[in-house]
């Protein structure tokens, strides 16, 4: 390959994994500046999990919980206005960037259908906000890191079902499945979903405002702030570890809005020492 040939190529991969950024102040409960609809593109920049981690190392069960709720939950926020620009980075379709995907159902679906109609792509909580009853405020109502883009109906569907196996399946999002009182996502995102609701139950353990959010190994949970099941999601987590695009999301949360991580994405093995 020619050395004009690989400058396109480095070109055109920066291209794709990149989107607009913001510039957010690391402060907790300060929220970020409004992400501008056409900001200039930039990289991913890769960040260094060992050097934000330093203080859990060699820890393990609640100890391990504890030093993580201080690392993580120091953060920057959006506001839940900016949450709709910041996934349409965060969950930016790799094959179209004028995409996103969509969590539950899978598709690609242009970025200009976010909205509350049908056929529309909306925010989802997967920590159902009714759980501890924190609603869209700023904080655990604008969280990132478990705010996904999924499809209005489909998003109605799932309502504020805890997470369990079984249901009939839901109509147009293939490999999902429902009842009464569970909801359970398919295969490929089993995983993301366990680890962003164990991330939820870290950050936010009721000491800056917000109810103790913690799993539970049942369903039907109500407004109590839990969720279930969690031996469920911890199986979801080993079947399905992180991948590429849980991987780089994760980063463009850290690098571009929250100034957090999501531990369980950098290291999944810390979902079996501390539950």
């Amino acid at each position: 390959m020619s050395r004009r040939n690989n400058l396109r190529w480095a070109a055109a991969l920066v291209a794709t994994a990149s989107i607009g950024m913001v510039t957010v102040t690391p402060t907790q409960a300060r929220p970020a500046a409004a992400p501008a609809d056409s900001a200039a593109t930039a990289a991913v920049a890769a960040s260094d999990p060992s050097t934000y981690y330093a203080a859990a190392a060699g820890k393990t069960g609640a100890a391990l919980k504890s030093s993580l709720y201080t690392i993580i939950s120091t953060q920057s926020t959006v506001s839940y206005d900016q949450v709709w620009t910041a996934l349409k980075n965060t969950d930016q379709d790799p094959a179209n960037t004028a995409n996103v995907i969509e969590l539950y159902t899978g598709k690609s679906i242009a970025k200009t259908r976010n909205g509350g109609n049908t056929g529309d792509w909306n925010r989802e909580h997967v920590w159902a906000k009714s759980h501890g009853d924190f609603g869209t405020s700023t904080g655990p109502g604008t969280d990132l890191h478990h705010l996904r883009p999924e499809d209005v109906t489909v998003n109605s569907i799932r309502g504020n079902k805890d997470f369990d196996n079984g249901g009939t399946a839901v109509s147009g999002a293939a490999g999902n499945y429902t009842d009464a009182d569970s909801f359970e996502p398919r295969s490929a995102v089993k995983g993301d979903v366990a680890r962003m609701i164990l991330y939820m139950a870290v950050r936010y353990d009721g000491g800056d405002g917000f109810a103790d959010l913690e799993p539970n190994d049942r369903v039907s949970n109500g407004s109590l702030p839990a969720i279930g099941r969690l031996s469920v999601l911890k199986q979801w987590s080993l079947q399905d570890p992180p991948d590429t695009f849980e991987k780089r999301r994760n980063e463009i949360i850290y690098n571009t809005y929250q100034r957090n991580r999501n531990p369980f994405i950098d290291h999944p093995e810390w979902v079996e020492s501390i539950w």
